[in-house]
């Protein structure tokens, strides 16, 4: 893999030294070709306590925030999103791949919105043709923009040998594109790009619809497999089982502290951290046998209870773990997720329970998990047809 390069900060945070003792935050920055410095009124404070690292965490937190801003306004700036530029104007294919290349600078990570966001620049000229500007996007424009994608060739495949050059978008890359457009029209709309949102007056019906597809589980036989097949990586066999019966997302798992395990007021373990993917704070309750599956030996609060790696790689051991274990089925590290709500709702636990065990936004993303388990209870009734004839 190609290494990334490192992205130049326009602007920087330094501190200037005060008779006081107290440092001085501001910011050095180059704006319109000249050298400036903006200072912030904002001080750090000699640390001698906790609560004066408290307080200059903060302070610091906030700097950066102010460092954001004026990154974002340089950037606007150098790419020719002024205040006093006709908005109109501006190119739409260019504005995403701007969009694609400040998502890379501060994530690092291809995989996320960059990717996606250039093959979605790639379509709008299939689509519109290079030259297309702001004035032309409306209503209109994006309804034929999802006519297009329902025929539209993958170029992920144009000189792949897996698969025809004539291969089209399937469902959910539809889907997929016409949701990362959708946040564009939302950036451009915050840059005062555009005034009206041409996707407000949309029908859900002419929405491309992601794909129902298929959420992999494990049995309670296949749990106990597992637990009684050796794995190479003992932490990842203990992290998997205890997401089996807890239902965490590998981001929340792998950033886990001993420090978020609690009691409750009964006396209970539950789990109280917050969500990577929400960003919202969630308490999960710890059954006993959950428990079973930490680390022996208890770290410090501020330790990670379990030492995992990148989601790649923990995906390719757990196969192999699950091959030894004789399950045939296409197991990934969040198949364990899956696994708690259908052990939940086969135990016999509400669905409203069930989806606040996992912090469900919607109860209709657990009802998915509901049918699933409806469907195994019928096909488990069918066994019994004939077995009297």
């Amino acid at each position: 893999m190609a290494k990334l390069v490192k992205v130049k900060e326009p602007v920087r945070i330094r501190t200037k030294k005060l008779a006081n003792g107290n440092e001085s935050i501001y910011l050095d920055l180059y704006k319109d070709g000249d050298r400036v410095y903006e200072f912030l009124k904002l001080y750090l404070i000699p640390e001698k306590s906790k609560v004066d690292k408290e307080v200059n965490r903060k302070t610091l937190e906030l700097a950066n925030a102010i460092k954001a801003k004026r990154i974002v306004e340089l950037q606007n700036n150098e790419h020719g999103f002024k205040a006093n530029t006709t908005r109109s104007k501006v190119n739409l294919i260019k504005f995403v791949l701007y969009l694609a290349d400040e998502q890379l600078a501060k994530s690092g990570n291809k995989r996320s919105y960059y990717y996606t966001l250039h093959s979605l620049a790639k379509h709008l000229d299939a689509y519109a043709g290079s030259k297309i500007t702001f004035a032309k996007v409306n209503t209109e424009f994006v309804k034929g923009f999802i006519v297009y994608l329902r025929t539209a060739t993958n170029f992920n495949y144009e000189n792949s040998k897996k698969k025809p050059k004539d291969e089209i978008l399937s469902q959910n890359t539809q889907y997929n594109l016409y949701k990362k457009f959708a946040w564009v029209i939302c950036k451009a709309m915050q840059a005062d790009i555009l005034v009206v949102n041409p996707l407000s007056k949309l029908d859900n019906s002419d929405k491309p619809k992601p794909e129902e597809g298929q959420r992999e589980f494990l049995t309670i036989e296949e749990i106990k497999r597992l637990m009684m097949t050796p794995c190479k990586d003992d932490m990842l066999k203990r992290s998997f089982l205890f997401c089996c019966l807890v239902g965490l997302r590998y981001s929340d798992v792998k950033h886990l502290l001993w420090n978020d395990l609690r009691k409750d007021n009964n006396g209970e373990t539950i789990l109280r951290l917050r969500i990577v993917k929400s960003k919202r704070y969630e308490d999960f309750p710890v059954s006993r046998e959950a428990l079973k599956w930490l680390p022996e030996e208890r770290g410090a609060d501020e330790d990670f209870i379990f030492s995992l790696g990148k989601n790649d790689n923990s995906n390719r051991k757990l196969k192999k773990w699950c091959t030894s274990a004789g399950i045939t089925k296409k197991i990934s590290f969040h198949c364990s997720r899956h696994t708690a709500a259908t052990l939940n709702l086969s135990l016999g636990n509400p669905i409203e329970v069930v989806s606040k065990l996992l912090g469900h936004t919607k109860i209709s993303t657990t009802q998915i998990y509901a049918k699933i388990v409806d469907e195994n209870k019928k096909v488990a009734v069918r066994k019994q047809d004939g077995i009297f004839d």
